[in-house]
């Protein structure tokens, strides 16, 4: 009979994902209404350069889980260093997180978020089940890049990432 290991501490697994510094982007898209729907995010990652994918994770029980699980467009936007109060804008359960913003639109009328370092605008290739939330791969049909400073995000602080030398 094998072992049976011991139930892992999620505040415990937390703190040592906290140990892996990450990026920091916005995902957005639009409501069955046509109204603009984002969140901050820092489970991004590519897939494939051929095709294109690159893929994200929502929490199942979020309150616009259901919206990004049925929509067939998401953008993917990198902040810069400079957009931390963006990224808490975000992160925030507010009804619309897109008052007084210039909305830049992409494909499909999806939002863009203005000066982000990349924006990836993406068709809905696959979701599937991760536990507790959903992953959900993006086919990038349209992108976009700039360059600067990136925001991090590590130990459960943003932090301002500096900027490569040319």
């Amino acid at each position: 009979m094998a072992p049976v290991e011991p139930a892992i501490d999620p505040r415990v697994f937390r703190t040592a994902l906290g140990q892996y510094p990450t990026g920091v982007a916005i995902v957005t898209t639009l409501d069955a209404a046509g109204r603009p729907v984002g969140m901050t995010i820092n489970s991004f990652a590519s897939v494939s350069l051929d095709p294109p994918l690159v893929l994200w994770s929502v929490q199942v029980h979020t309150g616009s889980a259901d919206i990004f699980r049925t929509a067939a467009r998401f953008a993917i936007c990198v902040l810069a260093a400079d957009q931390e109060d963006m990224a808490l804008r975000f992160a925030r359960a507010e009804e619309n997180k897109f008052r007084d913003m210039a909305i830049h639109t992409g494909l499909g009328g999806i939002p863009l978020i203005p000066g982000a370092l990349a924006t990836f605008e993406c068709s809905t290739w696959a979701i599937y089940p991760g536990g507790d939330h959903e992953i959900i791969v993006g086919h990038v049909e349209r992108l976009n890049c700039r360059p600067g400073a990136p925001l991090g995000f590590h130990q459960g602080r943003f932090l301002a990432l500096e900027a490569p030398q040319a």
